[in-house]
């Protein structure tokens, strides 16, 4: 099958894993890069050996050698640029969250569906190999029934300010950036049900955190200290159509004394544990059982999930299959999370 010319819109941190995987595959090649920092996106280039460099990712979009694209970018852009790139016939593998908001999802949706392209959502955590090996025991009915899933991702101290903490790049906070990992995770493992209600909260309580020392944690390349517009921390119980429901708790900033990542879900025939590690809970012989699958890795490994995600990419594209993370998939996550931020503004569950 022919080569992918690639093109990769958004050289920042994120884009060094989209990069390096397409490297690795052996159907891809990375023929373009595109940033608004040119000296960046030249530094990009020569690593990577793109042909092309641009500062405008409509001229990357009018470039007819380019096949699909990688969408790195702030989130206040994705809307924008993943229309306009299946509009220009390519493919593409869009960063999450979606966007910011239902609308824009809605309106990207029915783009994809008039251009007959594919976008794929960059739900990296369903292409882990441990989580898809769980899927394929849920799907197989391992868990029965999945009626209750848990997921936190708490971080003490990890507001990466920049453009993370600028609602309007952004569209939120910890939710919208570590949140909707778990959210998306676990809806995913029960079958992705139709999400009918929910009731939130969120706080600005701690800020950024500025003034704390002696413990280092990521910062955005533009991190001003000066500029915090989203929430510390948010929680929320999500109710589904079948029956089922998710609690959820994420934060940026928590007087917690460590960090805490996992998702875990409950069926009635046994249930899954994926983050900190892979455990499958079950019945043997009248006695309760926790099994530890042997596997490269016990917990999420974000490389090989990356690697998973973009030769799942190629291979649709030479194929013309679908992906497991597609668009009407984002639009359902982006319903979930703008739900959170409604139910928490208003005070009350919403509907959705």
């Amino acid at each position: 099958m022919a080569i992918v010319q690639i093109g990769v819109i958004g050289n920042g941190s994120i884009s060094s894993l989209h990069l390096n995987a397409y490297k690795n595959n052996p159907d891809a090649n990375i023929y373009a890069v595109c940033d608004l920092n040119e000296e960046r996106a030249r530094a990009a280039a020569d690593k990577y050996g793109a042909e092309k460099v641009y500062t405008d990712y409509r001229e990357l979009l009018a470039d007819p050698n380019i096949d699909a694209v990688s969408i790195c970018t702030w989130n206040n852009t994705h809307a924008e640029i993943s229309i306009a790139a299946v509009q220009a016939g390519k493919h593409v593998l869009v960063e999450k969250p979606l966007c910011r908001t239902v609308e824009e999802a809605l309106n990207v949706q029915r783009a994809v569906e008039e251009s007959g392209k594919i976008l794929q959502v960059g739900f990296v955590r369903r292409y882990d190999t441990n989580a898809q090996l769980l899927k394929s025991l849920a799907d197989q009915g391992e868990f029965g029934d999945i009626y209750y899933a848990k997921a936190t991702a708490i971080r003490r101290l990890g507001n990466p300010g920049g453009w993370f903490s600028d609602i309007e790049r952004s569209g939120g906070g910890p939710l919208i950036d570590i949140g909707v990992h778990v959210i998306d995770l676990s809806w995913y493992m029960m079958g992705r049900p139709k999400p009918v209600s929910v009731s939130a909260n969120t706080y600005r309580k701690l800020g950024n955190r500025a003034n704390i020392q002696n413990l280092s944690f990521y910062k955005a390349a533009d991190y001003d200290a000066s500029k915090n517009t989203i929430e510390d921390m948010a929680n929320a119980l999500i109710r589904f159509e079948n029956g089922a429901s998710l609690l959820v708790d994420v934060s940026f900033t928590l007087h917690a004394k460590k960090d805490e990542m996992f998702v875990r879900l409950y069926g009635d025939k046994g249930g899954m544990e994926i983050d900190p590690e892979t455990v499958i809970v079950s019945e043997k012989n009248n006695t309760i059982v926790n099994i530890h699958p042997q596997t490269d890795h016990k917990g999420f490994h974000f490389e090989s999930a990356f690697q998973n995600e973009i030769d799942h990419f190629i291979g649709n594209i030479q194929n013309g299959t679908s992906p497991i993370s597609p668009v009407a998939d984002g639009v359902e996550v982006m319903k979930m999370l703008c739900g959170i931020y409604e139910s928490a503004a208003k005070g009350e569950e919403v509907k959705l």
